[in-house]
Formats: C-alpha cells, sequence, structure tokens
C-alpha cells in the first residue's frame, strides 16, 4: 500500500508541475522517476506487447506452395529461353528522380525510403521503368529480356482479391527496331505457350494498342494534358458498375469533352486491310488484329519460318 501511495504522490507531482508550467528539465525529472516507481511495482506494465504477423499487405508462401510456384516460373522461364530471350536483374530500389513522374496519378502508390546516406530513394514499382533506365545507363539498343521479380505499391490491399503491397512481376519485352508487328506477334505466340503448357483451361487473349486508345481520345477532343490520367482510369473501369465508370470518366475529363466521351454513339472507323485509321488523328495507328498475320510464321512446334524470322 505503501508503493501505491508514493506513486500516487508522484504522479500527482508531475500533473502539478505541469499545470504550473514549471521548468521543462524539473518536468522530466519527475517524470523519469514516475516511470522507475511504475516499472519497480509492476514490472510487466509499459512492456510493449509484440504480435507476430506479417505487415499488411503481404503474407507467407508454404513449401507446398513455393513448389508450386517454382514449377510455373520454370514453365514461363523455358518459354522465355526458346524464344532467345536474356535475364537481367534491378536493384529493389532507385533513385526517387528515376521513378518520379513516370505513372501518372499512380504516383502516390510509391513507397519512400527514408534518407539514409544523401540520397532519396524508393522502392520500384514495376519492372519496366528499372529496364528503361538499364538501356540507357548501358547504351544498349537492342534485347530481348524477361524479369521475373517483386515490385511494391503502397495501396489499399484486399488479400481476398489478390490485390497487396509486395507481389511478383513478370516482364517480357522485346526492344529495339524491328518489321511491323513481328514482336508483338512473338509476344502472342509467348502469352499462348505459357497458358497452354499451365494447363488452366480455357483462355482468350485479349490485345490493346495504345495508338487506337489515344485516337479515340483524340477524335473526342481529350486535351493531350489529360491523356494519361484518362487512360489511368480506363485501365480501371472493368472493376466498377457502369454508374461509376461514368463517374470516373467524367470526373478525368474536362467539361467540352464529357459527353462526347460518355455518348452512346459510335465514332465510324474506315477500316482498309491490315489497317485501321482513327477518324480526326493525323498518324495511322495500325491495328492489333495485323499481329494476326504474322502469326504463322512463329508454327507451334518451331520450323523453317520461325528460324527464318529469328535472323530477321
Amino acid at each position: 500500500m505503501a508503493e501505491a501511495e508514493a506513486l500516487r504522490q508522484q504522479a500527482d507531482t508531475v500533473r502539478r508541475l505541469k499545470q504550473e508550467k514549471a521548468r521543462p528539465e524539473e518536468i522530466a525529472e519527475q517524470v523519469a522517476k514516475l516511470l522507475e516507481m511504475k516499472a519497480a511495482i509492476c514490472p510487466e506494465e509499459g512492456k510493449q506487447k509484440f504480435v507476430l504477423k506479417t505487415p499488411k499487405g503481404t503474407r507467407d508462401y508454404s513449401p507446398k506452395q513455393m513448389a508450386i510456384r517454382e514449377k510455373v516460373f520454370s514453365i514461363i522461364v523455358d518459354c522465355f529461353k526458346r524464344h532467345g530471350a536474356e535475364t537481367i536483374d534491378t536493384p529493389v530500389f532507385e533513385l526517387k528522380e528515376t521513378l518520379t513522374g513516370k505513372y501518372g496519378e499512380d504516383s502516390k502508390l510509391i513507397y519512400d525510403l527514408k534518407d539514409q546516406g544523401g540520397e532519396l530513394l524508393s522502392l520500384r514499382y514495376d519492372l519496366t521503368v528499372p529496364f528503361a533506365r538499364y538501356l540507357a545507363m548501358n547504351k544498349i539498343s537492342n534485347i530481348k529480356r524477361y524479369h521475373i521479380a517483386k515490385v511494391y505499391r503502397r495501396d489499399n490491399p484486399a488479400m481476398t482479391r489478390g490485390r497487396y503491397r509486395e507481389f511478383y512481376q513478370c516482364d517480357f519485352d522485346i526492344a529495339g527496331q524491328f518489321d511491323p508487328m513481328i514482336p508483338d506477334a512473338e509476344c502472342l505466340k509467348i502469352v499462348h505457350e505459357i497458358l497452354s503448357a499451365l494447363q488452366l483451361g480455357d483462355f482468350l487473349i485479349k490485345v490493346n494498342d495504345r495508338r487506337i486508345l489515344d485516337g479515340m481520345f483524340a477524335v473526342c477532343g481529350v486535351p493531350d494534358s489529360k491523356f494519361r490520367t484518362i487512360c489511368s482510369t480506363v485501365d480501371k473501369l472493368d472493376k466498377y458498375g457502369k454508374s461509376r465508370r461514368q463517374r470516373c470518366l467524367k470526373s478525368s475529363l474536362t467539361t467540352p469533352t464529357e459527353d462526347d466521351f460518355l455518348g452512346d454513339g459510335e465514332e465510324e472507323l474506315s477500316q482498309p486491310p491490315g489497317r485501321q485509321r482513327i477518324k480526326g488523328n493525323s498518324s495511322d495507328a495500325q491495328s492489333p488484329l495485323e499481329a494476326t498475320s504474322y502469326a504463322e510464321v512463329f508454327p507451334a512446334e518451331g520450323g523453317e519460318k520461325e528460324r527464318t524470322i529469328k535472323k530477321v
């Protein structure tokens, strides 16, 4: 009882000094004394309860799960190598200025690191920007590369829907100058080979072409300054209902173009064979469908045509 009474009196002393606005040094001294008394009476009190868990948006993988992952990675890598690709590795963090401004409104999802030695650093958001930095820094003009590694996004995770803050990305890129659509056709072939080898059942490969999307924006009168913002919105449209899709698009567009973009009418497009031109756009946009005319140069079993194309 005497110890409890002494502790109460010391607490009263600290409160009184704070009310009287005593010198900070004196208050700090009495607070330290109070904490010492608490620790002597209740040694367990004040100890932080440590909960063993993974950080938000991350998870552990069991040996069984890792065995499945390694098998999947092996199938994917074997396919990349059959197509003559090489692998590279880049740091898990980059200079912040390298990543800043490359992702539009998604830049807010980049993990910034505390300055540890005079450099402002951020965890990589994807594998594409580090790859571009690698090419520019090493003055490489032609390369066929694959890269499977973890990336990080400071997003609101939804674990049940597969949205994590730490996850793997698998990139395959062909950098350099080639005949039109040949690399595109090879990428389609690679996707088909991998999904077939994984035995996932029936699947549908959807192809997108940024030039066609840009042409649609131009027809609708979207200003160039809004292209990147609305592209990011379009990427998320399949996650929302109709009414929310319209609200998202309207918030990304300037008022004069809302009705044009959200109207029910469809802009008539002329489609000469193998080419698609968007009305109102000064440049031709090759349709992704043109890639199908090159698919025959990549036969499933690999033949003389495939070897010839690889030499080009």
